[in-house]
């Protein structure tokens, strides 16, 4: 799936190219991340779908066996002992593209890292 050199301008365009098992997963985790932090703003960032607040939120990618998350060494320390059974690394997460993704969860760290954004925002705004 991933591997390809494709060239991606927006999130639709970037999820239509996949088959429609994974383009629904895709789908639902678009909408799960929309409705966690309703102020991100969508765009294509390293290739990816991405959504900003106050700079990077998080990221997404399908591969051929894994969906990638990516929410930022901190949204992953946040809640390691609840992603325990993902394989993860400093910054990524790899939810197997056979199971069901864990909605409820990735709305946690979305939300986690969005008031994470805000705040690191609020701060800089007071040092100046």
């Amino acid at each position: 799936m991933e591997g390809n050199k494709n060239t991606y301008n927006q999130i639709d365009e970037y999820i239509s190219k996949y088959p429609l098992g994974i383009v629904e997963k895709l789908r639902k985790l678009r909408i799960v991340i929309k409705e966690a932090a309703p102020a991100a703003e969508e765009k294509i960032s390293y290739q990816m779908p991405t959504f900003t607040l106050h700079g990077n939120l998080v990221h997404f990618a399908a591969f051929e066996k894994h969906i990638g998350f990516y929410p930022a060494p901190s949204g992953i320390e946040a809640f390691k002992e609840e992603l325990a059974e993902y394989k993860t690394s400093k910054g990524a997460i790899q939810f197997p593209i056979n199971e069901p993704l864990p909605y409820e969860l990735i709305s946690r760290i979305v939300k986690f890292r969005a008031a994470e954004n805000i705040q690191q925002a609020k701060d800089k705004s007071k040092k100046k």
